[in-house]
């Protein structure tokens, strides 16, 4: 044996005893299995168009396919139970968004847990509540949308109790100190219906749901809940800039694993999915869609996971918002 093929073979077995280069890395995907990509919400959402993609790049990657798995209901509890129960081989995966950090309280005796029955993969990426009301509205600005709702309660709609939209709303009444009649819908699409139709005043809205009515005149866009204006809507002010700095809210898509999941599962599937979305076509067509890819791997993840549970555990508390 040459010289060099013993220093390759001897690094190989080397390689082997490494944590995190294990049997497992070795031996996932298997050739021949389906991966399972459980969204739990209908198709056609967010969280949805952001897992095709990723299911679709995984496919490319590792050569296995990639099925998305849409299973919507219980407010997304459906989905999340059905991964939290599967085994632990990394051949099923959930996306999830600040919808599953608001169930922990909103769901106290859901039949899994949450924080012990799933374990975080990584997020992929962020997208910003937009404050918008119908273009015919006398509401200009976001100053005068504080201003109204202090001398009347004004209707604001969402896609349903305990959801992004609505907890943006129970945010902005805690810090304005007023109230609104919420109105929730099954799904964000009604509530832009009517939103336009001027049956409702506000609605906190999913960027993906209302820019496209932003952009047609149907809706006005009078702030939107991030650290910085956006490229979609650059010449909508923040709401730190209108007058409530308070008012941060972004909706965001990750991805978790059942917890006992392998180490080495997790990392890889970390580590690809960060790569994704790094990727020129990927970010771009983020972009795109209202979305700001964050980098963020397990660890981290988890962390972040943590403070967005906390957060919103108090808003449900004071608000007291309930499933239904």
């Amino acid at each position: 044996m040459k010289r060099r093929d013993i220093v390759l073979a001897s690094a190989g077995a080397a390689l082997t005893g490494i944590p995190g280069l294990g049997l497992a890395q070795q031996t996932f995907p298997k050739p021949g299995t389906n991966i399972k990509y459980v969204v739990p919400f209908t198709p056609g959402g967010l969280t949805d168009i952001m897992a095709r993609t990723i299911a679709q790049k995984l496919t490319e990657a590792w050569k296995v396919p990639v099925i998305v798995d849409n299973k919507a209901g219980g407010n997304a509890q459906i989905g999340a139970e059905f991964v939290a129960k599967s085994p632990p081989d990394g051949n099923t995966l959930l996306a999830i968004t600040l919808t599953h950090a608001a169930n922990v309280s909103l769901y106290p005796n859901a039949p899994y847990s949450f924080t012990k029955d799933l374990r975080p993969v990584a997020l992929l990426a962020n997208s910003p509540m937009l404050v918008v009301v119908p273009a015919a509205s006398p509401i200009k600005d976001f100053k005068d949308l504080i201003a109204v709702s202090k001398t009347k309660q004004l209707s604001a709609g969402s896609s349903g109790n305990g959801t992004p939209a609505h907890l943006t709303m129970a945010l902005f009444c805690e810090l304005n100190k007023t109230k609104m009649i919420h109105v929730p819908y099954r799904g964000g699409a009604p509530s832009m219906v009517d939103l336009i139709g001027g049956q409702l005043d506000v609605v906190f809205s999913n960027f993906p749901e209302s820019i496209s009515h932003v952009k047609s005149g149907k809706l006005r866009a009078i702030a939107i809940c991030s650290l910085g204006r956006h490229p979609g809507v650059p010449d909508v002010p923040t709401a730190f800039e209108a007058g409530m700095p308070g008012l941060f809210v972004e909706n965001w898509t990750g991805a978790m694993l059942p917890a006992k999941t392998p180490d080495d599962i997790v990392d890889r599937y970390s580590r690809e999915m960060i790569k994704i979305m790094y990727s020129a076509e990927v970010e771009e067509r983020a972009k795109q869609q209202g979305f700001r890819v964050s980098q963020k791997g397990s660890d981290e993840f988890a962390r972040f996971l943590k403070s967005e549970i906390d957060r919103w555990s108090r808003i449900i508390k004071t608000a007291k918002i309930t499933p239904t």
